[in-house]
């Protein structure tokens, strides 16, 4: 007699409830905030050396905010993409057992990664609205999910 096909499938992986996923997100701010200061040593001096002022602020909207800017945006997509595809989880992610894998249950790829953190970003900007989007959607997937084919998975306890 041959076992049905259902027998050896994986075990359906149970999604991630959007609390615990701002949860996390709340978590990963204090490591972003940490590299935001590391990445801006370096900025700051170049402010200090060419304005030869120490007591003033980057001039707002100035080329060089802009870049920092965009600097700290890059290296908080790194962390987060680095961090998918060596293990599926960032430190915000840990303590709530909570893993980004691809559609299939496999590690997502480079592009998946960086699609995804693009439209997260998008997300946020539009007030979050794209993790809110999972209250409504059919498989409780936000916008950044949809666009990088990943979504958030709990982790069974012990592992």
């Amino acid at each position: 007699m041959h076992a049905k096909p259902a027998d050896h499938a994986a075990p359906q992986q149970q999604p991630a409830l959007i609390g615990r996923r701002l949860l996390a997100l709340l978590y990963d701010l204090f490591v972003a905030v940490a590299l935001w200061f590391l990445v801006a040593v370096p900025f700051v001096l170049v402010d200090v050396a060419l304005s030869g002022d120490v007591r003033h602020n980057i001039g707002p909207l100035s080329l060089l905010q802009w870049l920092l800017w965009l600097a700290c945006w890059g290296v908080t997509g790194l962390y987060a993409t680095v961090s998918w595809r060596r293990g599926g989880q960032t430190l915000g992610m840990r303590p709530w057992r909570l893993r980004v894998v691809s559609m299939d249950g496999g590690a997502p790829t480079r592009a998946a990664t960086w699609r995804r953190y693009a439209v997260a970003t998008l997300s946020l900007l539009a007030a979050g609205a794209g993790f809110w989007w999972a209250w409504f959607d059919r498989d409780r997937l936000t916008w950044h999910d949809r666009a990088g084919r990943t979504r958030v998975v709990r982790v069974p306890k012990g592992r």
